[in-house]
């Protein structure tokens, strides 16, 4: 780590920076030269930090604050060392970091280490989850009253229509593409194939399929932070709130992951399209965790307003082969890459939280050979019968908190923390206008 400020002397200060509950970096700036103490022992802040509200504030009602005194964790460097932040104009470093308590062990509301334990407990069984994700968001121009997509920096011209793959659309925000995968390039983010989507001004940005769950969640949340930051230095907005338009689909965060075991091989492979019964496992696991953990994948109040029929987001708790109107859908393709896509994530998620719910649910279902019900055929919206997800910030806070699946997998601090700040959350947003919602979730998420 230390190599890199030595090689990037230019570096005049560093970020340290770890995730709270509703993705959010949280950290310190710290002149260059003091970087190695920072490597070596770490930082300290409170562990309240980590279980934030949206806004930044304390939770009224938390242990980690009055009650236990504010006590500080340790937070240490991750593997993932420091990394250049092109979106700032000075040249600075990021280096992220996790919290430990004082006797080393993980804390339990780290987002980050209740990732780690899920990736823990498939490693004792010989295998290596494989996960990508693919990330929609916006670009907007916030700078009047209302929302709107961007002028086109190579025609000056505002095209207020839907461009679903439109080369054109990309072309209008070409230096801005081009500028974010020479970031990302550098960052060592594997961003592949971009596209314009159903929304205005909307796109996607697919991240590569990876081997290590730590290092796809960690490349998902540096993505986010690099182009909402990356757009602020072209003149406009880029967001991934859910859903910011009223008349558009909202933006997803997809994720497809497969298993492998000791020997490399894919555990869903059957040879054929239908997959092993492992897969079938690791479906049913994901749909019985799956009303349960909809708080995870709809975290805010405008993630509701994305969960509606027949606007591309799932509302049924149901899965099927090359169906994107199920919640989870089998791809067609090579049987050696047999996956499962997870179609419920809005792009407003935290992607350590995400995934560890996704992994974890799996991984029970494997454990304990459940069974899916059969998959949906045509148009799912339109099947009646089948269970749906929490149309409701509040049923899913609920359901959340009720869960009698969630603790075999997610450890309880963390399922309570995360309860108590979107209660605090849900409190305090009520007395907001919807263009003060829409104000600070376009910027946040």
């Amino acid at each position: 780590m230390k190599d890199y400020l030595r090689k990037h002397p230019q570096v005049r200060t560093i970020r340290v920076a770890a995730a709270d509950l509703n993705g959010q970096a949280r950290g310190k700036r710290i002149p260059a030269r003091f970087a190695d103490k920072v490597v070596k022992d770490g930082t300290r802040f409170p562990f309240s930090v980590l279980n934030l509200d949206i806004w930044g504030e304390d939770i009224d009602d938390s242990p980690l604050v009055f009650e236990q005194g504010d006590q500080d964790g340790v937070l240490k460097p991750t593997e993932r060392g420091f990394m250049p932040m092109p979106w700032l104009e000075a040249p600075t470093a990021l280096l992220p970091i996790w919290m430990f308590r004082e006797n080393g062990q993980p804390y339990e509301g780290d987002p980050r280490h209740a990732l780690n334990a899920v990736v823990q407990r498939y490693k004792a069984r010989g295998l290596t989850p494989v996960v990508a994700m693919e990330l929609e968001f916006f670009l907007i121009d916030d700078s009047g009253k209302n929302l709107q997509v961007p002028l086109s920096p190579r025609s000056g011209k505002r095209r207020k229509a839907a461009e679903t793959l439109s080369i054109r659309a990309l072309d209008a925000f070409d230096t801005f593409f081009t500028d974010l995968y020479d970031a990302c390039e550098a960052m060592d983010i594997p961003a592949d194939t971009s596209t314009s989507e159903t929304g205005l001004g909307q796109f996607e940005v697919n991240l590569m399929h990876c081997d290590d769950a730590l290092r796809a969640a960690d490349d998902a949340w540096l993505f986010k932070m690099l182009v909402k930051g990356l757009a602020r230095r072209h003149g406009f907005a880029a967001s991934f709130m859910a859903k910011p338009y009223s008349e558009y689909s909202g933006s997803g965060l997809h994720t497809h992951f497969s298993v492998i075991d000791n020997n490399g091989d894919n555990v869903f492979d059957s040879g054929g399209p239908k997959g092993t019964a492992m897969l079938r496992n690791a479906v049913a696991g994901c749909l019985n965790a799956m009303h349960d953990s909809t708080l995870l994948f709809a975290p805010h109040q405008n993630s509701y307003e994305r969960l509606v029929p027949d606007k591309h987001a799932p509302t049924a708790i149901c899965w099927g082969y090359e169906n994107r109107t199920a919640a989870i859908r089998i791809p067609a393709g090579s049987p050696a890459a047999r996956r499962i896509e997870h179609r419920v994530a809005g792009g407003d998620v935290n992607p350590y939280l995400m995934l560890a719910v996704i992994l974890g649910a799996a991984l029970d279902g494997i454990e304990h050979e459940m069974e899916p019900p059969s998959p949906v055929t045509g148009n799912a919206y339109a099947v009646e019968d089948l269970q749906q997800i929490p149309s409701t910030w509040l049923a899913a806070i609920d359901a959340f908190e009720q869960s009698k699946i969630l603790p075999r997998f997610l450890h309880k601090e963390l399922i309570r923390n995360m309860v108590q700040t979107k209660r605090q959350e849900l409190h305090y947003i009520e007395d907001l206008s919807e263009s003060e919602r829409v104000e600070l979730y376009l910027d946040t998420v």
